[in-house]
């Protein structure tokens, strides 16, 4: 990617997140050796912006070891009456609501990233193709075959990264996923 961009000033590129395609900053002044030196941050599979929060300033209250950290929740009254009134006090009580709602809630979570996901790539990348309002609506009602139909004549890496990422909001595996013909 360093050689193709001092090769090619002025051409804009873009780097996607392979798992939620959000854009991903490198920054590429320098040497190669530079700009290698610099992705190890990344590398660790954390987001740039998780990165410059756990390298952020010192914490305050917390079990910062354990990966406990304080933060402000926002409550009625009767909810903190509650919570007071559980064994091991609010947040225990807290932590519990939040694993079950987790547990609960998983693979509609799953789902909803993974079409999160397919919709900010298809944005991004073909926000102005033709049909791009109907591959919406496939894209959030679930029908791949019609997405698969309404980006036909989208360009060929576009359809099949978007139609890959799609297959992930499908209850089956993304291995499962329809691909496109060229």
């Amino acid at each position: 990617m360093k050689s193709f961009v001092d090769g090619h000033l002025g051409v804009p590129i873009v780097i996607f997140d392979a798992n939620s395609s959000q854009p991903v900053e490198v920054d590429l002044r320098g040497s190669l050796a530079t700009v290698v030196k610099r992705l190890p941050a990344l590398s660790s599979g954390a987001s740039p912006a998780s990165v410059s929060a756990i390298e952020g300033p010192p914490r305050g209250p917390g079990r910062p070891k354990l990966g406990v950290v304080a933060r402000e929740v926002t409550l009625l009254p009767r909810h903190w009456d509650w919570l007071a009134a559980q064994p091991g006090g609010a947040s225990v009580a807290l932590r519990k609501l939040v694993e079950r709602a987790q547990r609960a809630s998983a693979e509609s979570d799953r789902r909803r990233e993974a079409t999160e996901s397919a919709y900010r790539f298809m944005h991004a990348m073909a926000g102005d193709e033709a049909g791009f309002e109907e591959a919406s609506r496939a894209l959030f009602a679930g029908d791949l075959e019609r997405l698969q139909d309404e980006v036909a004549t989208w360009p060929r890496d576009v359809r099949t990264h978007l139609l890959e990422l799609a297959g992930r909001t499908a209850s089956t595996s993304p291995a499962d996923a329809t691909q496109a013909p060229d």
